[in-house]
Parts: structure tokens; sequence; C-alpha cells
């Protein structure tokens, strides 16, 4: 099963999700309405959303409560991609320009604060105590995440430990609760959920490895963004932390420099120490690693095309080069 089989498969439940995605993003405030649907709107891949749609029905949900969760999911990852271009300021999101880049960086951040609310207004709609634990606690995660990866931002020292931290609190954490929220809506025992909870985990995990190895692998037009941005940014990602940990100690300063100070400047010499170090195949290992783990904390699941969905989205996200 490939990933377009995949959206075939979950394809009457996404555009459900979708038109509600529409009909939700609706505001009397004209520049919410203009902001909200050129993001949403701008050509992701709708992963999260499509998690939780899986999940749910890989445990055997026959509600329609997974729609408005998805839905809110996106909202929330919506909410986090406005408030990371401002902090980043990026100019180049899939391939377009960035929202902030267009209408500024103080539309961004409270179109996103919108996106939020938004989200738990939805959220109170369905009614349900223990979806809203899991979304009060991942968003803020999420939230965590974001100041740690700014605190770790031009700081050649960030460890590997510390960085799959950020992993999980900025990314990871967010795939765990749409998987999560599929198997609670369900009603599966807490152990199956814990473990349908740690598919996303991992999967998320592997993902994020994928997209640091795409940065300084992958070609922008398929990625949708530079070449070198989180370098740019001083981001200390796993390329660059295994690069230093195994360099010689010219490579080492080169890449200590080059997170130090930001910029592109030395991206070339950057790209050879990494080339050198084997640093790309290691972290494509990781993300292998993780999505292997994914997959193994699906046997729980009674076999269906769900689940067999699920474990092919696993190996997409490392397959991938976009």
């Amino acid at each position: 099963m490939d990933i377009d089989a995949i959206r075939n498969l979950a394809a009457d439940d996404m555009a459900a999700v979708n038109r509600l995605i529409q009909e939700r993003l609706s505001s009397e405030v004209v520049l919410i309405d203009q902001m909200g649907h050129y993001i949403v709107n701008s050509g992701g891949k709708r992963l999260r959303p499509l998690l939780v749609l899986l999940a749910a029905r890989a445990a055997g949900y026959h509600g329609d409560h997974h729609i408005k969760l998805a839905a809110v999911v996106e909202f929330i990852h919506t909410a986090t991609l406005l408030h990371d271009d401002v902090v980043d300021e990026s100019t180049l999101r899939r391939g377009q320009d960035t929202a902030n880049s267009i209408w500024g960086n103080e539309a961004a951040v409270l179109v996103g604060d919108f996106l939020y609310t938004r989200a738990f207004e939805m959220m109170v709609e369905v009614a349900l105590l223990p979806i809203m634990q899991v979304m009060a606690r991942t968003t803020n995660t999420i939230a965590e995440g974001e100041v740690m990866q700014l605190l770790n931002c031009h700081d050649p020292d960030v460890s590997e430990a510390r960085y799959r931290d950020v992993i999980y609190r900025k990314t990871a954490s967010l795939f765990e609760a749409a998987c999560c929220l599929g198997g609670t809506i369900a009603g599966l025992p807490q152990a199956q959920t814990d473990h349908l909870a740690a598919y996303g985990l991992h999967l998320g995990t592997a993902y994020q490895l994928v997209d640091d190895a795409l940065d300084y692998a992958g070609k922008a037009e398929e990625i949708g963004k530079n070449i070198g941005d989180d370098l740019a940014e001083g981001k200390p990602t796993m390329p660059l932390i295994y690069a230093m940990a195994h360099g010689s100690a010219e490579e080492r300063q080169v890449i200590r420099e080059a997170i130090s100070e930001g910029g592109i400047s030395r991206i070339a010499a950057v790209q050879q120490a990494i080339e050198n170090t084997g640093a790309i195949p290691y972290t494509q290992r990781l993300a292998r690693d993780e999505a292997e783990e994914a997959v193994n904390r699906l046997a729980h699941l009674p076999d269906s095309e769900w689940k067999q969905a699920l474990e092919a989205l696993a190996r997409f996200s490392v397959a991938r080069t976009f």
C-alpha cells in the first residue's frame, strides 16, 4: 500500500475533514479568513489529521467525532507553523511565501492564536474530558518544545539526547496525540491506546529525522524550502550533531562556527563534513529504527486495511523525498 492507496482509503473521511476545516476557518475578521485559508490550503500533506482518521478506524471506531478531532489536530499544527515561521524569520514553506512574509509577523502570530482557540472550541463540542486532557497536555508540550528549540539555536554543544527531547516535544508529541485520540474515541482499553499513541510517537520521531536529513540531502523543489534552512537559522539538528561527534577537528570547528553564527556561507564545507562522516545514513538509520518500532506497536490491533495503512504510512515516512 503506497501513500496514494492510503489516501484513497481515507478519502471520504478526509473530504469531510476538509469541508469542516473550511467551515470552521470562517471569521467575521477578513484578515483571519484570508490568512487561515492561505496557510491551510498551501499544499500540506495533512498527515496529522490523516493519522487521527486511520487510528480511529483501525481501532474499530464507527462514529463521526474523528472528523472533528482530525480538524482540531490540523488547526493546532497550522498554528504552530505560523508561529514557527515568525520565530525563524522564514520566507518559504511548502514552496510558497510564508504568511508572515506577506501579512507581517504581528498578523501571523495573532491568526495562529485564533487557530489555537478555534481548535479548543471544537474540542469542547466533542465533550469528552480525556480528549481535552490529551490535547491540552500536548499543546503545552509543543510550546515547551518551541522554547527549547529557541534556546538550542546557535548552540553547538547540543547533545543528541537533548535534541531528541526537542523532537519529541515539538514534533512527535502531536503525532502521538493524533493516534491517542483515535484509540480514545474508539474506547480501546488504556493499554492498547497507549500502544497506538506510541506508534504515533515513533512515527513522528522518524518523520522529523527524515526532515533533518532532507535539509542537507534533499532537493529544494521537492521539499518546498531552501536547502540548508536549518543551518541558516543556527539549528543543531541530527546530521550536524553526528558530524561534530565523528568529524575531524577542522570539520568540528567549521560546523561549530556555522551553528554559532547562522547563515549559509559555510554550507559547502558543512555538507562536505556531513558526507565525510556518514551523518545522513546515520540519521536515516535512526529514522528506520523508529519506523520499525512504530510498526511493532500496532501488533495489538486486529488485522484490517486500516492497520495496513498505518504500517504503510510508517514505511512511507522514511522512504519519502519530500
